[in-house]
Order: structure tokens, then sequence, then C-alpha cells
């Protein structure tokens, strides 16, 4: 599919209230330092771009990963063209139609209906490229506001080239912390007026003649000189660092041309897209699909540049200062540890091992490994599941070289209690006592659950590396989640102090003991060993049937837990897929929960019914908020027919394919052919599965069968074709062993 085909707007149709993704219309480059985007209602905070909406604002530079995050080092830039009535956002706002503006991954083309300007932005890692084209070649008065929100620096550098800073975040080790930008113009300029804007009220605090201003809640006005000139063009250079190091960033790009500035971004996401080939009697459906591999490459973003000695280097807020090597922001562990990171361990590899190297360096300089960057520590979310990200990559030899240091990371965060609440483990001393987090911690079931799995990735790290004593020991700490089991409801519930579960339990309450979710989107997250939960439910009859209890009941929900309604709970209740609330995280496995009872036909229904009707490529796109690319990618998976489980297992347990053909081309140049026969929407079950020709007994494909090169084939049928399955062609689990008989159809 070409760049040019896919719509930025895709999931960004969303309020504060319910989200059909809470995505943002991103144009920049893979993985880049810097995002653009229309701004179209600056008044709804967070939620300042919709797609239905006609108000250009102008050019928005973001680094807002979530609406729930909030934006930092931002700024707007707006074209104009004649008369202006004020310098505020209110005052400069045009029209425009959405339905003749292009807004792709690699650039943003757009004709302001007010100014009768056509525009077209082409960013690059560092920076990018603004063509203006002045339709009404009456008008004289021509040039560019600008919006810097916060704290503000600007100067005329000559009469081409302007610098500013602007300093704006919601919450900042450093709190100076500062963007840097060098505006460079291929005509003379004039800095025409600055003026502060409070409430919609302008103060002129710099006019023209004057060299530069410190100031708060800027609007800058810049006008061109060569005033009949039909097409003007600015290229910026942007930096985290310094003004010297946006002018270098700039400097690199500065003879490039629009066309180039497009076509080597075009390349960029090319090479990205291409990577997963798939083909469907549907061309929707393969639109929706490249969609959602499109948002898999935004995040974590770049936050290193590189010097003039060509190396990598980052400015750390924490000693506010310039640190050698990589660094990344805007990624949040608890979502992104599911089904980015295993992404990437397939078609993504050299960048994973990157990302590794930049988590690493916000350990050594913060004292603790990152669990939400924005842009840098947020601690929002429960756990620390980088370390189910680190797990994974140790088992897959990705970066083999840092993991005896991310192990002594991993034992910190698990150990030692942060006199900082936004790092590391919350309640760490009483988990490790009572072997849980009692009920008086926020959340206290979802942190003991997410502390029980980072423990058992802490042992398959340790274990990878040889260290025995430190493998045995959290191999036992990982089977913690046992002490919150309620034998009587069959669910996880907090325990006070004193080992007493809080009483009036409900298990459709949301929230207190739970983090977006109640028991049922909780209860099941032992990723490290299903074996070991079905054994404690009474073995695999009774848990088929909390299963099918999960799927079967209405989409119902309790609010006392938060005192109102929060969105997840409306999306859930909409989708009607019982408490399978795949709009969220904490649910994207339980449809695979069913080959560890070696019933996965009972899975495959429901895993196309989930991809085909709760994902499209719309302003409507996602059943809930898609998250850093978390929900994208579990459509990849899902829709290729297998799906990433357990860190550091290397396995992937088998589902349903939704193409008639993919071809997966993998980092180390090999290549996965998948194929599924019939396959019309009839054909929800599978009913055999080969790798190059043999028949797979188990319900799991091996990551090295994958990375070898492999074809797979999957025969699909209309009916189910229940088979027996032993313990050892089930999926990985801590406790597996202890599963003594065969698991079958009866």
């Amino acid at each position: 599919m070409r760049i040019n085909q896919i719509d930025t707007r895709q999931g960004s149709a969303n309020s504060s209230s319910f989200s059909n993704g809470n995505c943002l219309p991103y144009t920049g480059t893979p993985w880049g330092m810097n995002y653009f985007a229309l701004s179209t209602a600056s008044s709804r905070g967070a939620w300042w771009f919709h797609p239905e909406d006609h108000t250009f604002e102008g050019f928005r530079l973001t680094h807002q990963p979530s609406p729930w995050m909030g934006d930092f080092s931002h700024f707007t830039m707006t074209p104009f063209s004649g008369y202006l009535g004020g310098h505020s956002i209110w005052h400069t706002v045009s029209s425009f139609r959405p339905s003749e503006t292009q807004m792709s991954p690699h650039k943003i083309a757009i004709t302001s209906l007010r100014y009768q300007i056509q525009s077209i932005l082409v960013p690059s890692i560092y920076g990018g490229i603004l063509q203006m084209k002045f339709l009404n070649s009456k008008v004289q008065d021509n040039g560019i506001i600008l919006q810097l929100p916060g704290n503000f620096e600007i100067s005329a550098k000559d009469s081409r080239n302007i610098l500013f800073s602007v300093s704006n975040y919601a919450d900042c080790e450093d709190e100076n912390f500062a963007f840097y930008v060098q505006l460079a113009f291929e005509n003379d300029i004039v800095l025409d007026s600055v003026f502060e804007v409070e409430d919609g009220q302008e103060n002129q605090v710099l006019a023209d003649g004057s060299n530069s201003f410190k100031g708060k809640n800027g609007a800058v006005q810049v006008t061109f000189k060569t005033l009949l000139k039909q097409i003007q063009t600015v290229r910026f250079g942007t930096s985290f660092i310094s003004f010297d190091q946006a002018s270098l960033n700039l400097e690199r790009e500065h003879s490039m041309t629009l066309d180039e500035y497009e076509v080597q971004n075009e390349e960029a996401w090319e090479k990205q897209l291409n990577k997963i080939e798939v083909e469907h009697d549907d061309p929707k459906i393969v639109s929706t699909f490249y969609h959602n591999l499109y948002r898999s490459f935004l995040f974590p973003q770049r936050f290193y540049e590189i010097d003039h000695n060509n190396q990598k280097i980052h400015f750390d807020t924490s000693s506010r200062t310039v640190k050698p090597g990589p660094l990344y922001t805007n990624n949040g562990f608890w979502d992104t540890f599911r089904t980015v990171y295993p992404l990437y361990s397939l078609i993504a590899v050299e960048e994973y091992g990157d990302m590794l190297e930049g988590f690493l360096n916000s350990f050594r300089e913060s004292g603790y490994l990152p669990k939400w960057l924005s842009p840098d520590e947020r601690g929002m979310m429960p756990g620390t599941l980088i370390d189910a990200v680190i797990a994974d990559a140790s088992k897959k030899e990705i970066r083999l070289d840092l993991m005896p240091e991310f192990l002594e990371a991993m034992i910190k965060g698990a150990t030692v209690q942060s006199s900082d609440p936004k790092y590391g483990r919350q309640g760490i001393s009483d988990y490790l006592e009572y072997g849980y987090v009692p009920l008086n911690h926020h959340e206290s079931v979802n942190q003991t659950l997410d502390y029980s799995y980072s423990d058992y990735c802490i042992y398959r790290v340790a274990q990878i590396l040889g260290d025995q004593n430190t493998s045995q020991y959290y191999k036992k700490q990982a089977l913690n989640y046992c002490h919150l089991y309620d034998s009587e409801s069959g669910f996880m519930r907090a325990k006070d102090h004193d080992g007493k579960f809080r009483e009036n339990f409900n298990p459709l309450q949301w929230g207190r003991d739970y983090a977006e979710g109640s028991a049922w989107q909780t209860s099941f997250s032992v990723f490290q060993d299903f074996a070991g939960l079905i054994k404690i439910h009474g073995g695999a009859d009774l848990f088929e049937e909390m299963l099918i209890e999960l799927c079967n009941q209405k989409p119902d929900f309790s609010v006392e837990g938060y005192g109102f309604e929060i969105h997840e709970m409306s999306e859930m209740a909409t989708l009607e897929f019982g408490q399978v609330a795949i709009s969220n995280q904490p649910s994207f496995h339980y449809p695979y929960l069913f080959s560890y009872i070696g019933k996965p036909w009972m899975a495959q229904p429901l895993i196309k019914n989930l991809l085909l009707e709760t994902f499209n490529d719309t302003t409507r796109a996602y059943p809930g908020d898609e998250d850093n690319g978390t929900m994208a990618s579990w459509y990849i998976f899902s829709s290729l027919g297998f799906y990433p489980m357990t860190a550091g297992t290397g396995e992937y347990i088998l589902g349903i394919p939704l193409w008639n053909r993919a071809k997966i081309h993998l980092s180390n140049g090999k290549m996965v052919e998948i194929n599924s026969s019939p396959n019309k929407k009839q054909h929800v079950f599978v009913d055999t599965v080969s790798a190059d020709g043999k028949k797979i007994e188990n319900t799991f494909i091996d990551h090295k069968d994958l990375t070898t090169g492999l074809r797979l084939d999957f025969k699909l049928g209309i009916v189910p074709h229940p088979q027996t399955y032993l313990p050892e062609q089930l999926p990985f689990s801590l406790t597996k062993n202890d599963l003594k008989t065969t698991v079958s159809k009866s």
C-alpha cells in the first residue's frame, strides 16, 4: 500500500468521554523526534484536533503521546495573508475543507480558505520544510504567525533567520526544560511584532527594530519583505539541546528542496510499511492493516540528536546536562510491552536494540528504569513492565551486551523503594514482606500481579545470564499472584495487612483495587503461569466455565471505585463482547486463554470477529485508546494468526489469520509466508496448521522457528476441529509440568 493512501486521521474522532482511538493525525518520520498535525480546536485542551472540524488554527509541532498525558514542547505556525484583527488563535483561525486536505504520514497539504494559501509541510527527523503558495496576488501583507505557549524566547538571527525557544510541559525534572527552533526563510523577512496573549488580550512587547524578547504565551508576526512573491518557503531545525544544535540539525538539510524532503520521508515510511505484505479480497481490510502498521512505528520517539562528530547525544533532564548516547521518550510500558516490542523483535530489531540502550540511559540518569516517559518519568500506571520488554529481548538475543546492567536495574526496582513515588515499584516493602501489595495501596491487585510478572521477567534474565541464585529466588517470587486468589469467588481480590479480603466484593466494580477495569479485566493477568492459575481454579473444566462466563455475560460495570463512569467503561459497554474489554490493554490476551486449556477453537471465531467488527480505517477506527501503537500491534499480530503472550518465552500462541496470504520480511533477511484457505467470512475456525508442510501439533510456534524463515499454512473451516493436547503442547507456564493429565476435548 502506498504511503499516500494512508490517512493519518484514522482513530482521531474523539472526546474526553469516549475514545475511538484517541489518536492524533501524526505526520513525521518513523520514530521521529517531532510530529506535526493540524490544530483545529485548541480550546478543547488535549483534544485540539477533530476530523470533523473545519477550522484551521495552524500547523502544530507536537510531542503529545496521548491526550491523557498532554503535550510538551509544542508550538503552532499559521500562514496568513492580508488583514489581521489580532494575533491570538481566535483572530487568526481560518476555515478549510477536510475532504480536500491531504494528511499522510509523510506530508500535510491544505488550502486555507480565509487567506487563500496552499501550504505543504514535510517533516524530517529533526526539522522539516513548509512551502506556502499565496493565491491572491493583490494582497501584499503575507507571512506567518507563531503561537508560542508557555515561556518563550525569540530573536532575529539575521534578515532571514529567526531563533526561538518554548518551555511548556505538564511535568519534568528540569523546571527550565526548553525546546529550541531555528526558522530559515528563502527571502528576507521582518519580525514585525511580538505579543503576550492572556485570556484573549494582547500586549505588544516587541516591535520592528528590536532584536529579542523573553515572555509568556507569545504570538509573533513574521512578514515577508518580498511582498508579491507567490511562493514562500521556510525550513526549520529543532533541538532539545540548544540553539546551536537546532542550527546544526537545520544546516544538514538546508540545501534540500521540497521534493527532496518528500522523497526522503516517503522512502523512510515505505521501508517500514513494506516489511509486511498482506492480501485480501476486501481492500478496506487491507487498508485497515496498513493504517495500523503506520501507527506501530510512531512510538517511542527519538529524544536524542547527532552532534558535530556524528555521535548520538541527548539532554538529561535530571542533571540538566548533555549526555552521550541515545534516549527515547513518549512511551507507556504498561501498554506497549504487550505487542509493540514483540513486533519490533521480528521486523525492527536494530531499532529495538537502540531503544533498549536508550532505556538503560534513562536508568543511569534517574536511578530507575522508566515506566511512562513524557518527556521524562511521569510514574503513570501500575507495575514496572519495562521488565517484560527486557526479558523478551534477552530471550531473543537482542542486545545481550546490555543485560547484566539491566538485571541490576530490574533488581533495584524490585527491592528499593524510591522516595519519589514516580519511580520504581510502590509499596515494595509490603510486597516483599507479605507477598502481595496490601489494599491500602492504590490499585493493589494490579500492582501485585504486575510485580509477580516482573519477578518472572527478572528470573528469565538471570537465567539467561547464568545467575542461578537470582533466577531461583525470582522464580519463586513470580508465584506471588496466588496470594490474592479467592477460591470462593474465583477472582483476584485485595487483601489487608492481616490477610483478609476487602469486604462487600463486587466483581463488576471498576477502580480502587483495579486499574481501568474490574476483577473480570484483572484476574487473568498472570502471563507467567496460566497453568498455575488453572490449577487454583480447580482445573481446566472449571477454568473453561469461567472463560465462558467472561465472554457470554453482558458488558456491565459498576462505578463505585471511581465514583463516575470513565471512558473505558463506556467503550466496553458499547462493544457487546461481554467482559472481553478489547477496548483496553488488560483484555488483549483474553481470547488466547483458551489455548491454555487445549481448546483454541473456542477463541478463533472471537478473534476473527474482534478483528472485523471493532477495527477499521476510518476516524472511528478503534474500540478504545490506541495507546502508542499497542492496539495497532495487537491487530497486526492477531490478523497474522499468532500472538506474543508471555515475554521471555519466545512463544507465540496460534490464532486465526485474516489474510489470504501474508509475507513478513524479518530483520535478519528471512521471510515468513502465511497462507490461509479457504478464507471467507464463514471460515471462522482453524482446521489444521502446518509449517513448511509439516503439521504443527502444538498450540504455539517458537520465535526461533519464525526467524529461520518458514511457510505457515492455515487450513480454515466452518466448524471447529477439537483435538487432544498433551501438557507439553500447550503454551509456556512456570508450573506447566505440574499438569500431569492430558487436556482433552471432553
